[in-house]
């Protein structure tokens, strides 16, 4: 497939696309027009197209879309078709909820290691992951094949800890501190900030709410 730049909100559709596929996969569907992925993802059938043409296309005119490639075409662009070592930084309530979540390792995420500086948490089991204290991380990395670092740690905290994890080889951090992190190019961050979407919900509301009044 040839390289260009794909903009973020094609990139940011993709993982819709492969969850919707996969419902449709489960339920037993062979094939789909854009016209009807567009009724359930409430995207236009052109937004659709002109999406998957940036890698190839994949439909073919009269037919659609056969859904079990299109969705094996997009879990390889996503990177879906290899696993993923990772680890998580912080195994509080946000850090264990992660952990807990199975749904990574059929993704190819696979969870490592939690790391936390409370003693109380150490050698506690997530799932059959255990929880390290933070001095044995750097070495941990050294002898892992870790790519990805979750932080679920304070912001006061996070600038520190993710400066370490790229000095020891971490090239992507998935960062749920709330604060933006200034790393070398070559490191990919993916910040989620988990109050800017409830401020989000909130504008909609307040908006949904004066829409109402002024009717």
């Amino acid at each position: 497939m040839e390289h260009r730049k794909i903009s973020r909100a094609v990139i940011s559709r993709l993982p819709r696309y492969h969850r919707y596929l996969g419902d449709l996969l489960e339920e037993g569907v062979e094939r789909i027009s854009s016209n009807d992925l567009s009724k359930k993802m409430q995207v236009t059938a052109s937004q659709i197209r002109q999406d998957l043409n940036n890698f190839g296309g994949f439909g073919q005119q009269g037919y659609g879309y056969n859904v079990k490639y299109l969705y094996t075409e997009i879990g390889k662009i996503l990177g879906l078709d290899k696993t993923h070592n990772f680890i998580i930084i912080g195994a509080g309530n946000l850090g264990q909820a992660l952990a807990n979540y199975a749904s990574f390792e059929r993704s190819g995420f696979i969870l490592k290691s939690l790391f936390d500086v409370n003693p109380r948490l150490e050698g506690m089991s997530i799932r059959g992951v255990q929880v390290r204290m933070m001095d044995e991380l750097v070495d941990f990395l050294k002898n892992n094949d870790i790519e990805i670092a979750a932080l679920t740690i304070p912001k006061s905290k996070a600038v520190e800890v993710a400066d370490l994890l790229v000095e020891n080889g971490i090239k992507a951090i998935w960062n749920f501190a709330h604060t933006d992190l200034t790393l070398p190019k070559d490191v990919v961050v993916e910040s989620v900030h988990l109050s800017d979407s409830l401020m989000q919900l909130s504008y909609n509301i307040t908006r949904k709410k004066e829409l109402r009044k002024n009717k």
